[in-house]
This record gives C-alpha cells, sequence and structure tokens, in this order.
C-alpha cells in the first residue's frame, strides 16, 4: 500500500528558533511561511514540518498523491481508498475523510502508543 510522502510535523514553541536550529543540521526551507508560523524543510529526501500553535503533538504524515517534492505523482491512492483499506484491517479513527467526497481531504489515526498519523491528500 503506497501512502504518499512521509514527513515528520512537528510542534515547536519557536518557529524561528526552530528554523534555524534545523538550517545547521543541513535543512532548507522548502515551502510554508516563517510569518505564518509553518514551514517545510528538506534535507535530501527527509522531510520535516515546523508548526508553532498549530496543534499540540508531533505527527507522522502521509501526503498521498505527492512525493518528498509536493510533485504530483500517478497513479496514486485516493486517501478515501486507504481509509476504506485502514477499516477493513480494523484500525480506529480519530476523525475521518468523507467516503462520498473527492479532492483534498484527510484522516487521522493513532498507532497503539498514541502517536498521531496524518493521512493528508492535498489535491
Amino acid at each position: 500500500m503506497n501512502l504518499g510522502a512521509f514527513s515528520v510535523s512537528l510542534n515547536v514553541k519557536n518557529i524561528n528558533a526552530s528554523v534555524s536550529f534545523y538550517e545547521k543540521l543541513g535543512f532548507k526551507v522548502f515551502y510554508g511561511n516563517v510569518d505564518e508560523n509553518w514551514v517545510i524543510m528538506k534535507n535530501g529526501d527527509c522531510v520535516i514540518g515546523l508548526f508553532q500553535g498549530m496543534f499540540e503533538d508531533n505527527i507522522l504524515t502521509f501526503n498521498p498523491g505527492w512525493d518528498n517534492n509536493a510533485k504530483e505523482v500517478n497513479p496514486f491512492i485516493d486517501v478515501r481508498e486507504l481509509q476504506k483499506e485502514l477499516k477493513k484491517q480494523g484500525i480506529e479513527f480519530k476523525t475521518e475523510v468523507d467516503e462520498n467526497g473527492e479532492g483534498p481531504g484527510y484522516f487521522v489515526i493513532q498507532d497503539p502508543d498514541g502517536n498521531t498519523i496524518l493521512f493528508d491528500q492535498h489535491r
């Protein structure tokens, strides 16, 4: 099952301090806006999102339909199909996507240790 591009979304206390820190590790701002308190940073194939004040926990994020450069890939498994498949496997959902919709959408699950996993489709 191809889940899409993977990244870690971090809840940060100070977006500027976090950007500066990750730049020292070789990451560069790829997308987003520090003034809006969020950026996506890359170092090679590694992708992290830094988000100040947008959510409580750190999140594992999958983006169906995208590669690690935020470019569309085809074919891809729509987030609604992923949700249906995971439901068949007995996964419980914190948030569900409308299975009758189309286009952008997301759902949220948690692993057995309570780690949040976001499936966020932008197309």
